[in-house]
């Protein structure tokens, strides 16, 4: 479940360059996720991040950031104390949960970015798909916590975890 909050992961970015160079910062962030097999909804924050978009050059662009796996929030304490012990995510040896891209490119009115998320020591790559609406970024992606080494449940498929990051930015 916990694995939602690397979605967080994504909580990719403090500061991107949105259009040839110029420079935007986001005023705020809010990540979700779902842990669909159990329909258990919540929250991560306490992101960082070294993140540069320039969508006239996506070549050169980096995500790069982490988020604090101590803020998971699922509105229980009960299952936030759990998800945050040794048996899942094990927040006091790993606090973060982090995300570094390796290629971003437009497709069609979508920015894509793919690179490595890290869960405990654990890294596989994820794609991130960005939509932009007004003064935001909307991504989504979806994984699989038991990847991860964060097995709810026993068949891969039962461990589904929907992320969603909404980044208010400055023009």
């Amino acid at each position: 479940m916990r694995i939602f909050s690397l979605c967080l992961f994504l909580a990719i970015g403090l500061s991107f360059t949105i259009v040839n160079g110029q420079k935007t910062s986001i005023k705020s962030a809010q990540i979700s996720f779902e842990f669909v097999s159990k329909n258990v909804k919540g929250t991560i924050s306490g992101f960082e991040s070294e993140s540069s978009i320039d969508l006239g050059n996506l070549e050169s662009s980096i995500f790069k950031g982490s988020v604090s796996s101590e803020t998971l929030d699922t509105n229980s304490g009960l299952r936030n104390w759990s998800l945050k012990s040794g048996k899942y995510f094990d927040a006091d040896d790993y606090p973060k949960i982090s995300f570094e891209s390796n290629v971003a490119r437009l497709e069609g009115e979508k920015l894509v970015v793919k690179g490595n998320l890290t869960i405990k020591e654990t890294s596989k790559q994820v794609t991130i798909s960005f939509t932009r609406k007004e003064n935001q970024l909307i991504g989504t992606t979806s994984l699989y916590s038991i990847d991860y080494g964060i097995k709810i449940k026993k068949k891969r498929e039962d461990n589904l975890v929907k992320v969603k990051m909404v980044f208010d930015i400055n023009n």
